[in-house]
């Protein structure tokens, strides 16, 4: 291996590295914490080890004050996200996944940005419960958060419906290859016998008992469409169709959104491709570049710790010639391909002799109000449908693959319960993503998925004076900087500094190609429209044809573009 020529970091090791060693692979004390009546929360140690099986530990925040004036413990409550491969899910497994979010959770299913689903407000005593009953519709959730590889992503559109089962097919055999192979997770939630030693009769042939350093993702694009954000991943395959047929992958590596406040070492950066594998390889590609992360990723400071670091610590050439060396053959050269949007396609569609309904769904909320029963519609369709679901990176829904017969039964659903495809609402809001954020996530600094719609129906108001209300802009809010949303590739993004307060981001590329760069720091809501209502006017009357609003303001000298995070915090042109 080429380790003479990586820099390495010689600092300690963090603290969490000691842990997942000394976890019995990643058994710790859940178990007994559990089992514990006297506290709905478990130990410290324990939710750091609890996020490998899929779950995090919350509390409510908009309460978090009062119940300390009362001197009592905060309410305490967890997330799940189940682990789903492309995001696709069975009617049968929606209906499951429907029953445990009015049993035991908030009563609301959560599509995630990247093609999973959250429950959210369990409380501690029917975690279990809950683990069981998603197990028993043949998904989990091992793996769905930690340091490990996390939900594979893939194209899920319906008008590429002809390529879907394939590359649906290599994520799936992706998400099993590289799911950690402990038993802890059966042990625990499912009461498999428990191995007396697990450290000397169990293996993890490939994190070993350190696991990676942090979380990983991959993902499979499909030209013309980047739906899945690709550049955006630790590790991208980029399908490559000729005479409509899969011949291989372009493999970009070493994306990743995430960074933090101040501290000018953290940045997103988008992935970059090395070039060409056959279909049959990426497997082979998937496993040695997950070890490379393992052997050289920063292990000493978290928060320079992701494959993004990794690379641009080492330089591309010295990743290649490492990939290469494990691989025992050269990926080929890159094949040309092309990106024009990575948005969703809304309505009906026929692909593959079926039909395929997209429906907008607004950050991924799948719930009931009293004007629009969501999720009980969904609920009716699911009993009667034969096909089934995908979930989009956009956090959009697909009922896919319905046959004619079907159809009619389905449409007739949709007009009862008022199931709207989403051509309704504004170009603007369809192409917008929120995380999150308050009142469960613990890292969240501002508001993001309760408070982006209220924020959007005033920017329309600008939109509609200027022309614009059927120009479609990407926009993202996320309440921190660790990018759930994928901000970092807008047109126009919000990032969370504090209540009320975000930093803006402008030039994003429209078909996720180019990474924003910071127009104004730490302001709110009435700077945020003060600012922007003169660039979206100026911008209808001297955008050249086909220009989008990320290119625009780049060329107008609002911003500089921006093709490597190494470039993020660089002195903005900033035209005011």
């Amino acid at each position: 291996m080429a380790e003479h020529n990586f820099p390495r970091d010689n600092g300690p090791l963090d603290a969490l590295e000691h842990l997942k060693t000394d976890s019995n692979y990643l058994r710790g004390t859940i178990k007994e914490g559990l089992g514990d009546q006297i506290t709905a929360a478990i130990s410290e140690d324990d939710t750091k080890l609890l996020k490998f099986h899929g779950s995090y530990q919350q509390d409510d925040r908009d309460i978090r004050s009062d119940r300390r004036r009362k001197k009592l413990e905060p309410a305490y409550q967890f997330m799940i996200r189940v682990r789903a491969p492309g995001g696709v899910a069975t009617p049968e497994q929606w209906l499951t996944l429907d029953d445990i979010a009015s049993k035991y959770a908030n009563g609301t299913l959560k599509l995630t940005t990247r093609q999973s689903f959250q429950f959210h407000g369990i409380l501690k005593w029917n975690l279990k419960k809950t683990m069981q009953e998603i197990n028993a519709s043949l998904m989990n959730t091992l793996a769905a958060c930690g340091d490990v590889n996390r939900n594979v992503m893939c194209n899920p559109n319906p008008y590429q419906s002809d390529v879907h089962s394939e590359v649906y097919g290599w994520s799936k055999e992706l998400s099993e290859y590289l799911s950690p192979k402990t038993n802890a997770y059966h042990e625990i939630w499912l009461d498999d016998e428990k191995v007396v030693d697990s450290r000397e009769e169990e293996t993890e042939p490939i994190y070993g008992s350190s696991y990676l350093p942090r979380k990983f993702k991959i993902g499979i694009a499909v030209p013309p469409s980047n739906d899945v954000d690709i550049y955006s991943h630790d590790l991208g395959f980029i399908a490559i169709l000729e005479d409509g047929e899969l011949k291989g992958f372009n493999v970009a590596v070493g994306g990743g959104m995430g960074m933090t406040h101040g501290d000018t070492n953290t940045y997103p950066q988008i992935s970059r491709v090395i070039g060409f594998t056959p279909a049959e390889k990426i497997i082979d590609v998937a496993e040695k570049v997950v070890t490379i992360q393992r052997d050289y990723g920063n292990r000493s400071n978290r928060k320079n710790a992701r494959f993004k670091y990794t690379i641009d610590t080492g330089g591309i050439d010295w990743f290649k010639s490492e990939l290469n060396e494990r691989l025992g053959w050269n990926l080929e050269q890159e094949r040309t391909f092309n990106f024009e949007h990575n948005g969703d396609r809304y309505g009906w569609v026929k692909g593959n002799g079926r039909w395929h309904y997209t429906l907008f769904i607004q950050n991924g909320r799948v719930k009931d109000t009293e004007n629009y029963p969501l999720m009980t519609g969904l609920r009716k369709i699911a009993k009667i449908h034969t096909g089934d679901f995908r979930l989009t990176p956009n956090q959009n829904l697909i009922i896919a693959n319905v046959t004619g017969q079907k159809k009619k039964k389905i449409d007739a659903l949709i007009e009862k319960y008022g199931i709207t495809e989403g051509k309704e609402y504004s170009a603007l809001k369809r192409n917008s993503m929120a995380c999150v954020a308050f009142p469960t996530c613990g890292l969240a600094m501002a508001e993001s998925e309760r408070y982006l719609p209220s924020l959007l129906e005033k920017m329309e108001e600008i939109l509609d004076e200027a022309g614009l209300n059927e120009q479609e802009i990407t926009i993202r809010m996320t309440g921190c900087p660790n990018g759930c949303s994928r901000p970092g590739l807008a047109e126009i993004a919000f990032i969370g500094k504090a209540p009320g307060k975000y930093n803006m981001y402008l030039g994003g590329g429209f078909a996720g190609e180019r990474l924003n760069k910071l127009y104004r720091e730490n302001i709110g809501e009435a700077e945020i429209l003060k600012d922007l209502r003169p660039i979206l006017i100026e911008y209808a009357k001297e955008r050249q044809e086909e220009e989008h609003f990320g290119d625009y303001v780049i060329r107008a000298g609002y911003v500089e573009e921006v093709y490597s995070g190494l470039d993020f915090h660089t002195t903005n042109l900033v035209k005011k």
